[in-house]
């Protein structure tokens, strides 16, 4: 019996990892899944690192398995998108030493761009998916995938969401198992992928999936649960826990295992209540494989592919019938907003008092779309704000680009904007690309990059400078402005967006969170002075507000950044007295 310790998901995941004997954790940063390797880090038998993207993070992490030892790579859902091309290739060519995909999905897009279902990359991929429900089977799931993938030679896939990564439950810990590492062979039949080598390893795929349903009949991590059997449920993940907390005396099968399915552990379940549910949130996944062997269920008949599922939701579309429940009201939402003082602020300031257009990108930067300064256009993937700046030039011309620019963090240009800015210089365009260079990954909780000069570790390591590498890809326009003064941002953006050559504007400041070094004195709107223009209220600064019809500084949500001095006119914003 080992020590009981309450813990988020994500900790334990990690908790996992080092009991398992992992020797290699490996991650980029994204909400949900930032904490996983965080936590991994504060093990010093496993060796962590960010990498610049996820599919660099899986290829070093595939490099370890290969080489014997037991390697976790963790990622956000988009994240898997990005880590495709060597996912799907590292399902045919196996492991050596045991390797894990973390993938942690974002139902109800608390930070994410969109809600796709992870389940569809195991099936499309070949590669068996655990999700846990709890903190506790969070660690045990991550155990049991190390043996898994050992045993079947396959990456094993354990899918979180949101709520599972970032709430917390009772973890049992226990010591660290002693796994050394895997001789290695080399062996090219294997580990080669070229069309005859492969042709010959998806047969291989396939025997071992058509084995792994047939065990995951007997798989300890399906579990059933038979109570009343008027109502059945199959379900998984944190939607077990609301099943469980509407319908507690209901019958329930629990699939641990989400891919592939227990056709026969299903059939049996289903022959023994009157009538069956599928509660899973986001895609019908479970519901259309099981409808495919003619069994009767309800789903997304009565439930949604949309968001995030409660308890509330199960009580009004499955409960509400025998239990008499009202429909649970809607909270309010309250709209995410950049920091007081965040130097992305006073950039989008000036695109929009120019009257510039923006391709976005995605980072806390992306919530300049917002009013009121309304400074992004567009916002899809990590990176496209450089590719799709180009492609609106090639579209509508050098006169049209001159109205617009591309904006992109720094992590996140180096995660993947650098190739699209290869693509700007060497099929002759000319636009301007501002890099926000807040010398961190604000977006996800403040971790480093390569352009920080620390590694995951805390240890110093080479800064990537950001100007030496646009101009040794052929930039030969390439300036660094402080955001916190306007004109030197508007100078600098007009100027640039003139020429008929590519350029780059990295707007440098340091994340106000991070900053430690700049005393920072609040400041104060002099009423006598002011004219009530409402100018000030134009960066859409969180302490900045209308108050019985007067303008108003929050002086404990001021920064004190002086943008707001800047930018007014009557010089009616003064520092607070000493």
């Amino acid at each position: 019996m080992g020590n009981k310790r309450l813990m988020l998901g994500n900790e334990a995941v990690a908790r996992g990892a080092y009991e398992a004997g992992a020797t290699v954790a490996v991650a980029y940063p994204g909400t949900p899944s930032t904490e996983i390797t965080e936590f991994v880090a504060t093990y010093d038998d496993i060796y962590a690192q960010w990498s610049p993207n996820e599919k660099v993070a899986l290829e070093v992490g595939i490099g370890s398995s290969v080489s014997g030892a037991r390697t976790m790579v963790a990622m956000k859902h988009v994240g898997v998108n990005v880590a495709a091309d060597p996912l799907f290739t590292v399902a045919y060519t196996g492991v050596n030493g045991g390797l894990v995909i973390l993938v942690a999905d974002d139902p109800g897009m608390h930070s994410s761009q969109n809600e796709q279902d992870s389940r569809y990359y195991a099936r499309s991929a070949h590669i068996p998916m655990l999700e846990p429900s709890d903190s506790h089977e969070a660690k045990e799931f991550v155990k049991e995938a190390f043996d898994m993938s050992e045993k079947y030679d396959t990456p094993v896939f354990v899918r979180l969401t949101t709520r599972i990564s970032h709430s917390q439950s009772i973890v049992e810990i226990h010591d660290r198992k002693d796994v050394p590492l895997k001789p290695y062979h080399k062996d090219f039949k294997k580990n080669v992928m070229m069309p005859a080598m492969a042709r010959v390893r998806h047969v291989v795929v396939e025997k071992r999936m058509h084995q792994m349903a047939e065990d995951a009949n007997h798989c300890a991590v399906n579990t059933v649960e038979m109570g009343d059997t008027s109502i059945g449920v199959i379900t998984s993940g944190v939607p077990y826990q609301y099943v469980k907390e509407v319908l507690p005396g209901a019958s329930v099968l629990k699939l641990g295992m989400v891919h592939p399915l227990p056709k026969q552990l299903i059939e049996d379940f289903a022959k023994k209540v009157d009538q069956l549910y599928i509660v899973e949130e986001l895609e019908p996944i479970f519901e259309e494989q099981i409808k495919s062997w003619g069994i009767d269920v309800l789903g997304k008949e009565i439930l949604t592919v949309q968001g995030e599922y409660s308890a509330n939701l199960l009580e009004e579309r499955i409960a509400k019938n025998s239990l008499g429940l009202d429909t649970p009201k809607q909270l309010p939402v309250r709209p995410p907003v950049m920091c007081p003082g965040c130097p992305h602020r006073g950039v989008y300031y000036i695109l929009h008092k120019l009257k510039k257009h923006a391709t976005g990108d995605i980072g806390c930067y992306t919530l300049g779309a917002l009013p009121p300064l309304e400074g992004i256009d567009t916002c899809v993937c990590m990176g496209a704000s450089v590719s799709m700046l180009h492609g609106i030039e090639k579209a509508r011309g050098k006169e049209f680009i001159k109205d617009w620019v591309g904006i992109i963090g720094d992590s996140t240009f180096v995660h993947s904007g650098i190739t699209g800015l290869v693509d700007i210089v060497y099929n002759k365009g000319i636009s301007t690309v501002i890099i926000l260079d807040n010398s961190t990954t604000g977006m996800t909780g403040h971790q480093d990059n390569p352009a920080t000069g620390r590694t995951l570790k805390g240890e110093a390591t080479h800064v990537l400078n950001l100007v030496d590498l646009a101009m040794s890809i052929g930039i030969t326009n390439v300036r660094v402005v402080n955001p916190f003064k306007p004109e030197e941002v508007e100078l600098a953006v007009k100027e640039e967006t003139a020429k008929e050559e590519p350029s780059v504007i990295i707007a440098s400041a340091p994340c106000e969170l991070l900053d430690r070094k700049t005393k920072r004195i609040p400041y104060r709107i002099d009423l006598d002075t002011c004219k009530n223009c409402g100018m000030c209220m134009r960066i859409g600064c969180p302490a900045i507000s209308k108050q019985d019809n007067k303008m108003f500084i929050n002086d404990t949500l001021c920064s004190g950044c002086g943008l707001c001095a800047k930018i007014c006119k009557f010089g009616a914003i003064v520092k607070e007295a000493q």
